[in-house]
């Protein structure tokens, strides 16, 4: 700068600081020529010399003095920036830190020992992807990781000051509101913020980017994607109350971002006011700030249940299936007034089982063998035998209930094999009928369901037709994301 200010061109004069980004405005043919202003850069005005004339005398030596003043006061401003910085400077860019992300690390739905933030992703832990992954926009220039106050000066703590760009680590809160308080609290000197959820590590540069855009235009932001499904709203009972257009609904992510004063005055108010907010945009919205939408990125999922951590497995290591198995085991024995049902086929003239459903071996069966693959209580736990409501049922209907809970757990059924353990009846001519009504309880296709019959030899008390068993064997799959 300092260059351009001392040898002006030889056709005009540049006014203003134009800092790192030098660019020499040529002058209008006929008069003064404004270049493109924005808030981050002086407006750069250019005056051809010789349209500095009054009669026949040039005034050209004097603008050329003014120029030289105007570069003393310049190189003052910068002596002064170096003793009295503005922004927090980054050692690592060794530049001004106007941008800084705040990663709010908390949340353990994921459920096991070691919180999801903190589990190995490829070799590194979540959370350090997630810093990794914000900070590898050029837009941001480094970050304030929160941390749970019981990691401060611990493991996890030094781990996470390892990774690159972490400026600050800082103990959060009892709430989100109060942990990304504290974060913002501490990007002291910046002027934009973006608060990020630790458990976000694929959020691409390009969204970063398009958040930071926002902000800068509007001052906030939020990425969102449009909602696809049909919305509908609980009543409280277990009833639809009403379905929502869903046109104008959008599924906020993160990173979101506003001007850091924005984002203080936003949160500090969340806090004193004791009333909960979901997000940041939430905040700043109950703040009366406006917030703008940026179209959101489906691959920027959180990890919060098994089966998302599944697909960022699926995504870091190429795992293809997360494949579980299950095994089942009932048994009833003859007697009482109730016709025998097995596999969901009644078997006319034939004894019963005692049971206090519809005693169906088979369905039983094969929903512990579901439930037990996809880690899930059994039966039992479902439907107690003192519950009036499963007296007497149609297993059938129990079955499809099985089926939303593995279903509502992440996986998909890829089979069922069952082995029936009777005397009597004789199955050969039913296992068609059997394996279709199978399968519309589990709501599977034919195809996936395996049933064979053996007898015992007239050993034991199956043997000596006292009762009927049988062993179950379910295979599941992890749900594959849809996006």
């Amino acid at each position: 700068m300092a260059d351009a200010l001392d040898n002006p061109p030889q056709r005009g004069i540049v006014i203003g600081d134009t800092g790192a980004r030098r660019s020499l405005i040529q002058p209008h043919a006929k008069g003064v020529v404004a270049g493109q202003p924005n808030h981050l850069q002086a407006r750069h005005v250019a005056f051809p010399l010789e349209s500095l004339q009054l009669g026949d005398k040039s005034f050209g030596a004097f603008y050329i003095r003014i120029i030289q003043i105007k570069t003393a006061i310049v190189r003052v401003q910068v002596a002064l920036q170096r003793f009295y910085p503005s922004g927090r400077r980054d050692s690592r860019r060794g530049k001004q830190c106007d941008k800084l992300a705040i990663v709010a690390i908390a949340d353990s739905r994921l459920g096991g020992a070691v919180p999801k933030q903190f589990l190995e992703l490829g070799g590194e832990g979540v959370a350090a992807r997630s810093v990794r992954a914000l900070t590898a926009c050029p837009g941001v220039d480094g970050a304030v990781v929160v941390l749970p106050p019981e990691d401060i000066d611990g493991p996890r703590d030094a781990a996470i000051r390892q990774v690159d760009h972490v400026l600050a680590v800082v103990p959060g809160g009892s709430t989100r509101t109060a942990s990304a308080l504290a974060g913002v609290e501490a990007a002291s000197g910046a002027e934009i913020v973006l608060v990020h959820d630790g458990v976000r590590p694929f959020v691409a540069p390009t969204l970063v980017a398009a958040v930071l855009d926002a902000v800068r235009r509007h001052g906030a932001a939020v990425p969102a994607l449009v909602a696809h499904d049909t919305v509908k709203r609980d009543d409280g009972a277990g009833f639809v109350a009403e379905t929502l257009d869903r046109a104008p609904l959008r599924l906020a992510q993160t990173p979101q971002g506003a001007r850091r004063d924005w984002m203080l005055e936003a949160l500090r108010l969340a806090v004193v006011s004791g009333r909960e907010v979901t997000d940041e945009a939430q905040a700043l919205e109950r703040a009366g700030r406006r917030v703008a939408l940026v179209p959101g990125d489906p691959a920027n999922f959180k990890i919060t249940t098994p089966a998302d951590w599944t697909d960022a497995l699926r995504r870091i290591e190429g795992v293809d299936d997360d494949l579980r198995v299950g095994h089942g085991y009932d048994v009833h024995r003859f007697g009482g007034t109730r016709g025998l049902v097995l596999g969901g086929i009644a078997f006319p003239g034939e004894v019963g089982l005692v049971g206090h459903s519809d005693a169906d071996v088979v369905l039983h069966a094969a929903m512990d063998a579901l439930l037990g693959a996809a880690g899930l209580p059994d039966i039992g736990h479902y439907f107690p035998p003192d519950d009036p409501r499963v007296s007497g049922a149609d297993s059938t209907i129990l079955a499809r209930e099985v089926c939303g809970h593995v279903r509502a757990s992440g996986f998909r059924i890829v089979n069922l094999s069952l082995t029936l353990l009777a005397e009597r009846p004789r199955i050969r001519d039913r296992v068609g009928a059997m394996r279709d009504a199978i399968a519309a309880g589990f709501l599977i296709d034919a195809s996936r369901v395996g049933l064979t019959a053996t007898t015992l030899e007239s050993l034991g008390a199956l043997g000596r037709g006292e009762g009927i068993a049988c062993h179950a064997a379910a295979l599941l799959r992890r749900a594959t994301r849809s996006a």
